[in-house]
């Protein structure tokens, strides 16, 4: 009897011992575990003062704390999760302020505890917010960082370099540090979305930014305190001071060493290999039964567990180290029918074969199912399905790869119909023999993909008989394609300036066009449910049906203007000679900006001429500055294109010429309206059926220009002409 209770303690007291605690001692504070050297009450179950924690059990559930800091968990291997506050710093729409927005944390400097400068990271969460961190007591440094956006659209979820999130890193050896969080405008002008600015150290193993930090004024719904991880040390000493010291070397199980700490002064011990469990504690490291661990044995053959290691061996017929990492096990040779052996090596291969078969078709199908779902996260998915739910209509369709691979006839480049800055065009033909344009866009960062989710948003919330309809997408191959409906008569472009292929475009359809593409534009501005700034608008982005009905297309850089705002800023993004030169030098993006792009397609409809033009002096290669030099100069008959000319509308040509000229106001309030230009244009196809009356004769004449100027006799012909008109005028008078 008294052999058996003997027996008893001597295995409570091994168990003890392997699960890292000494006997009597508090082993948990309500989820987390206490190994030794960390302890609570006796100063038997800790190693010194500063291993001594305490538990508050009158929380629910219990936490553990050293000194007044909350323990979240605790490693043998050199670690400690502990709670640290967050420095905030929150405002009302009036500017009113309520902060705590200067922290800090000391872990005394003389103990064993540094903060991790691998693991945490300084971090700041705000819109209108900077933070600091400042070091002290012999590790003296400073860092921060600024974080700034100007609308949550551009904040991207699980990023932080800047845009709503910024990070920064802390030198090895920290104990102590101060930090502090502050706004440049008070969130003033991102209140609606951001009204506090956060900064605190943080674990990054255990953060990961997200959209709805900006939101509201209680962070992740009124947390106060993060995860920060502390390194620690058994002992200030080095290994060699440590081990001399027998009676107060931490490292006290029999299978274990020591080795130095990599961030700051100090030592940690560990189980040597083979063994595991509390080296700090006497018997704590125990053999491991590598033979019993299914998942890592490491013998193909016979294992057997030694104390501290392990063998391997073979089976008997067999041969070799049986190890998985050496030659394993071989059968030993021996006589047997050779006819036998081939025709069951022959089946076996056979069946080998037609089960490969069937696996690899399985695991490609599943493949494929996986990368599609890959790939519709990659593009956008989620992001897409949360923009369009609530207002997709009910003809938007989400189609399949294998749909549009079979419209396209797998991509042919014979099906390619047109390329742009943001993806190719295909051709496509459906199953119900709808012919459709599928846009497949060009995908090389998060910021292109945001590029494409715009489009889609904004196209399929629009309603306009002169743009482009929008019937559907397709997210499941590696870039995203938009199907359109198909217009069949190529680009204004094409018309304008590729006469070889096209036929000529007269003066009353050229008017028509402007004042269909003017409506559009004029709809997205001020007509559509949210404003809608286009910012490409050029003659290659307006489509032409087959009876030259003008469809505005390409919403690839277009953006979306919150309603109480007229301008946005954002990067310069257009094509060369249509960009609007005060969005240029400001950044500032307005309506006027896309009536100054209209305007230079209304002058390549009256000149014919490419907007970038090399053959012109270096002043006049922009054809903008090329059109105002002639009206300027009292020439616009030589800029003008011959077929309208020969017309006979000059009074009409004066007004567009006019109007051109008023969109292509340098300063954009100078400049009119959409809705303005549509009206003008409108009243002016009005008048295209009745004589023209203008009783400024002079004026006109002089706008039109002459022979006065010196002209060839090709230019003599024009000023005929310009006579002929001017004649015309007068006889109206």
């Amino acid at each position: 009897m008294t052999l058996q209770w003997l027996l008893q303690i001597f295995c409570f007291l091994a168990i003890a011992a392997a699960d890292g605690m000494k006997p009597k001692c508090q082993t948990h504070c309500g989820n987390v575990s206490i190994p030794y050297p960390f302890g609570i009450g006796h100063p038997s179950c800790y190693r010194n003062e500063y291993f001594k924690l305490r538990c508050n059990d009158t929380l629910t559930p219990p936490k553990l704390f050293w000194i007044n800091l909350e323990i979240q968990n605790i490693s043998l291997l050199g670690q400690m999760t502990i709670a640290t506050v967050i420095c905030w710093d929150c405002y009302t729409q009036d500017g009113n302020s309520s902060t705590n927005n200067y922290c800090w944390i000391n872990l005394n400097d003389t103990g064993p505890y540094t903060f991790s400068n691998t693991r945490n990271k300084f971090t700041v969460i705000g819109c209108d917010t900077w933070g600091h961190i400042t070091g002290s007591w012999g590790r003296d440094f400073t860092s921060g960082c600024i974080s700034y956006c100007t609308d949550s659209s551009s904040v991207i979820n699980g990023s932080c370099t800047g845009i709503g999130c910024c990070q920064s890193s802390i030198p090895a050896g920290v104990k102590k540090f101060n930090y502090k969080v502050g706004t440049y405008r008070n969130h003033s002008q991102v209140w609606d979305f951001n009204r506090c600015g956060y900064s605190f150290l943080i674990d990054q193993d255990r953060f990961n930014f997200s959209l709805s930090d900006l939101a509201g004024i209680n962070f992740r719904n009124g947390t106060t305190s993060v995860p920060v991880l502390l390194d620690w040390v058994a002992g200030n000493e080095t290994c060699q001071e440590a081990e001399a010291k027998k009676v107060t070397y931490a490292c006290l199980s029999e299978n274990s060493h020591c080795y130095a700490s990599t961030n700051g002064p100090g030592y940690r011990c560990n189980c040597t290999s083979g063994y595991q469990g509390n080296p700090y504690i006497r018997g704590g490291c125990q053999d491991i039964d590598e033979c019993q661990d299914q998942g890592n044995n490491p013998c193909k053959g016979i294992c057997v567990n030694t104390i501290g290691s392990y063998n391997c061996s073979c089976p008997k017929g067999t041969h070799g180290d049986g190890r998985k990492e050496g030659n394993g096990c071989t059968e030993d040779s021996q006589e047997f029918p050779v006819l036998n052996v081939t025709l069951g090596i022959s089946l076996s291969l056979f069946f080998l074969f037609i089960g490969t078969i069937g696996t690899y078709w399985v695991w490609r199908k599943r493949a494929m199912i996986k990368l599609k779902q890959k790939f519709f996260q990659q593009n956008g998915g989620l992001l897409l399905q949360q923009k369009i739910s609530t207002h997709r209509a009910e003809s938007f369709k989400i189609f399949t790869s294998n749909e549009l691979e079979r419209a396209t006839e797998n991509y042919n480049v014979s099906r390619i119909v047109g390329q742009g800055g943001y993806g190719v065009v295909y051709k496509g033909t459906l199953p119900n023999n709808i012919t459709v344009a599928i846009k497949k866009s060009k995908i090389g960062d998060t910021s292109q993909i945001e590029q494409f989710i715009n489009e889609i948003d904004i196209v399929s919330q629009i309603n306009h008989r002169n743009v482009v309809k929008l019937l559907g997408c397709c997210l499941e191959d590696q870039v995203p394609l938009l199907v359109y409906e198909f217009i069949s008569n190529g680009t204004l472009y094409n018309h304008i300036h590729e006469r070889g292929q096209t036929r000529s475009i007269s003066l009353q359809n050229r008017l028509r066009i402007a004042t269909e593409t003017a409506e559009a534009l004029s709809y997205l501005h001020s007509a559509a449910s949210i404003p809608i700034f286009h910012r490409d608008v050029k003659s290659s982005n307006i489509l032409l049906d087959d009876n030259l009905t003008a469809k505005v297309s390409d919403f690839g850089a277009s953006r979306l203007v919150p309603i109480d705002q007229t301008q946005i800023t954002t990067l310069v993004q257009g094509t060369l000679g249509y960009l609007d030169p005060e969005y240029f030098q400001t950044g500032q993006l307005t309506a006027k900006s896309d009536v100054y792009s209209f305007g230079v397609v209304l002058v390549e409809l009256l000149t014919g001429e490419k907007p970038v033009c090399l053959n012109r002096s270096l002043e006049e290669r922009n054809l903008a500055m090329h059109f105002i030099s002639a009206m300027k100069e009292n020439r616009l008959l030589q800029v003008l294109q011959d077929e309208i000319l020969q017309e006979g509308q000059e009074a009409l040509l004066i007004a567009m010429a006019q109007l051109a000229k008023r969109c292509l106001k340098l300063k954009g309030e100078e400049r009119p309206t959409m809705k303005e230009v549509a009206v003008e244009l409108h009243g002016l196809r009005g008048f295209q059926d009745h004589p023209w009356v203008n009783n400024n004769i002079e004026e006109n004449e002089s706008l039109l220009g002459g022979a006065s100027h010196g002209c060839t006799s090709e230019a003599t012909g024009q000023y005929s002409l310009g006579n002929s008109l001017l004649s015309t005028l007068e006889d109206g008078r």
